[in-house]
């Protein structure tokens, strides 16, 4: 099976703001297996087969907000997920299906929001407060 989980910390990581229309930054590798999906920069993650991938993120943030993955650039509108009060984590669960090898995923302040959203450092604690992108291919 492939399946790999790249994260940050708050701090040091996403120590600006994710404005909209730009991506969340999972720059950290955690585990992985398999060859197929890899980070082509801090925040963009190539799907090498054509398949369908199980797509989990978690992201906490200070304010209102929306985020959503995009493939290859475009918005994946099932995927928008967001939150409108309090300090708490942004969370989404989707089937991602590929069409063709070597596509782009990634996790998106999307495009016309109003809100810069910062990624809360040290949330609820001293110690630095991780954000995962976990990505398994099932099929």
């Amino acid at each position: 099976m492939n399946f790999a989980d790249f994260y940050a910390l708050m701090p040091p990581d996403n120590a600006a703001t994710v404005a909209p229309g730009t991506d969340v930054s999972f720059p950290q590798d955690g585990p992985s297996s398999g060859t197929s999906i890899v980070r082509t920069g801090p925040s963009s993650f190539n799907l090498g087969e054509i398949g369908t991938y199980y797509v989990l993120f978690q992201v906490t943030v200070s304010q209102s907000g929306q985020l959503l993955l995009t493939l290859n650039g475009a918005d994946l509108p099932y995927t928008v997920v967001g939150r409108d009060t309090g300090t708490t984590q942004i969370v989404e669960m989707a089937l991602v299906e590929t069409t063709s090898v070597n596509s782009i995923l990634t996790v998106r302040n999307p495009a016309g929001n109003s809100t810069a959203l910062l990624i809360t450092p040290l949330s609820g604690g001293t110690r630095p407060v991780s954000a995962h992108l976990v990505i398994m291919q099932i099929g």
